[in-house]
């Protein structure tokens, strides 16, 4: 299984109902809280994925492909794409 990361912030419902998905399919995911220094990180984030202006949270990677934020994790979820972008 690809590794899965994930940027949030404490207060972001999406953010949560990310974590809620992920949890519920059993998938191990590493979870970077960037709420301590948000502006810092989401710049960075947009410097490492090439994102312009404020970039949103959360910021799911699978492998080393971006995917967006909750509402693409959750559409790939539901057409059964999301074990398939999982796999070695």
């Amino acid at each position: 299984m690809k590794d899965v990361v994930i940027y949030t912030v404490d207060y972001c419902p999406y953010c949560k109902k990310a974590e809620l998905l992920l949890n519920e399919k059993g998938i191990p995911y590493k979870k970077i809280d960037i709420t301590q220094n948000e502006d810092d990180y989401r710049n960075k984030l947009g410097q490492m994925y090439g994102i312009e202006g404020r970039v949103t949270v959360p910021q799911i990677i699978i492998g080393h492909k971006r995917i967006g934020g909750f509402d693409v994790l959750n559409k790939l979820n539901n057409a059964g794409e999301l074990d398939e972008l999982l796999e070695d």
